[in-house]
């Protein structure tokens, strides 16, 4: 019937959605919440590029046992390293989505935490000139977790440098976190609460997850599969 044959033509005129994932997607959050692992995990799947935060840093295990004048040249190391890292990285002209496990401006929230003022207003300039035309991401992934399912991961899982960490610095680190991406409007921003997800061990997060980001992040959203509490 004539109908049914523009019913038809009505439908195949409507566009598909794209399931192309954003084209610089960023995974942040405090230590040991899981930015690595997740990391590896959507970079396999979606068959994007990694960028890999800085795990080397000669300066973090004596940071972390609180040695006088190492903040500053730990933080100074990671800035240098950050920065060139993604500055590498995005000037590859290859297709595919590109996958980093850090975001430059996680730099500030650490520098913030642990440099005295004087400190602190030299990095920043060495931070404006190194970091000015370093694009903002398409997407950033907020991973959060309670202070006491961190300091588990941690007891569980610890480098040998992280072995030193204080737990109320944990803490610190969270709440700076959390102060740091509430006001945070650079790009669209999906949070996850991981204290009750497993995207590891249970299959059905990740899957709820894929399929989430088969859709528009568009602000800041929230990821809560069911099934978990708040």
């Amino acid at each position: 019937m004539p109908g049914d044959n523009s019913s038809a033509a009505k439908r195949a005129r409507v566009p598909q959605r794209s399931l192309e994932p954003p084209r610089f997607m960023v995974i942040e959050g405090p230590l040991r919440v899981g930015k690595t692992t997740l990391a590896r995990i959507l970079a396999e799947r979606l068959h994007a590029r990694r960028i890999y935060d800085c795990e080397d840093n000669p300066f973090l295990a004596d940071f972390y046992k609180a040695k006088p004048g190492c903040a500053l040249r730990a933080q100074m190391y990671f800035l240098i390293e950050r920065q060139k890292r993604l500055r590498e990285a995005l000037a590859v002209d290859a297709p595919g989505p590109v996958l980093s496990d850090f975001l430059m401006e996680k730099d500030r929230i650490f520098a913030n935490l642990n440099l005295d003022d004087a400190e602190l207003k030299l990095y920043e300039r060495y931070y404006e000139a190194l970091t000015a035309d370093i694009p903002a991401p398409d997407l950033v992934i907020y991973l959060q977790a309670k202070p006491e399912v961190l300091r588990a991961r941690i007891a569980k899982k610890a480098s040998r440098d992280e072995s030193h960490i204080p737990p109320e610095y944990v803490e610190e680190v969270a709440r700076a976190y959390e102060h740091f991406f509430f006001r945070y409007a650079a790009s669209d921003l999906l949070v996850i609460n991981t204290s009750d997800i497993d995207f590891v061990e249970r299959s059905a997060d990740l899957q709820l997850l894929l399929r989430r980001l088969q859709e528009p992040v568009k602000g800041t959203q929230y990821f809560l599969p069911l099934g978990t509490s708040e």
